[in-house]
């Protein structure tokens, strides 16, 4: 599908890689951009700066009821960006079991509920849905156990949607980021890329109608290497 004149909904707006895809989606044309957080106040900014064509949503995406609602508040979205996610759970053996099924609730259930709600809305304008992964997905990284197994979780999930909405008309997009410049990353130490780059790299994937977006150089250096060898990425995580 193409950005422009389209609606998205982009969870997880107020901060990183949300709050610069919702910049880049309003640069590349975008009519409106339905902008969804936990705290509504913390897009504030984003609202006054585009007072036309960005709207807040209430959204935990834990949350049933606020899922239901944001899907009924913005009934004209045809593309959604499912963005919101969480990073608490690291090594498998000694993150407390209940932040590790917080980390799933996000990652996986959370943003499975979002779509399900929207699809109604997607069909009918033959939209698409793009998930934000990351390149732990492809293989685990033992310091973020919890964190990639939950983010491997959605990655399967994303291949069975793609599989699924193929034929009802909808589009399933998968973003595989490196490291990002956000604060959800600021204790990693490895190279990061500034969200407005990936938000940017994003959108063009968009546009491209590309199914696997690869949007700052490690992403692709790490996904060429896994679809040759998957086992050397295993291997390359592991010693990391």
């Amino acid at each position: 599908m193409k950005i422009q004149n389209s609606t998205a909904l982009v969870t997880g707006a107020s901060r990183g890689i949300g709050r610069a895809l919702v910049g880049a989606l309003l640069e590349a044309g975008a009519k409106r951009v339905y902008a969804a957080a936990r705290d509504p106040g913390s897009l504030t900014g984003l609202v006054e700066a585009h007072p036309d064509r960005v709207v807040p949503l209430q959204l935990d995406t834990t949350d049933r009821q606020q899922v239901e609602a944001a899907a009924r508040a913005a009934a004209d979205t045809n593309l959604l960006i499912n963005n919101a996610g969480l990073l608490s759970a690291y090594g498998l053996l000694t993150t407390p079991p209940e932040v590790l099924e917080r980390e799933f609730a996000t990652n996986f259930y959370g943003t499975l509920a979002v779509t399900r709600s929207m699809l109604p809305n997607l069909e009918k304008s033959g939209g698409a849905v793009v998930n934000l992964l990351t390149v732990v997905s492809l293989a685990s990284m033992a310091g973020l156990g919890g964190y990639s197994a939950s983010k491997a979780a959605a990655f399967s999930m994303t291949q069975a949607l793609r599989a699924e909405l193929k034929k009802r008309g909808v589009a399933v997009h998968a973003v595989f980021p490196g490291p990002v410049d956000t604060e959800m990353a600021r204790d990693l130490t490895l190279p990061k890329t500034s969200p407005e780059q990936v938000a940017a790299a994003i959108v063009e994937g968009i546009n491209l109608g590309e199914e696997d977006i690869l949007p700052d150089p490690m992403s692709r250096q790490v996904f060429d290497q896994w679809k040759r060898d998957p086992k050397a990425v295993e291997q390359m995580f592991a010693a990391m």
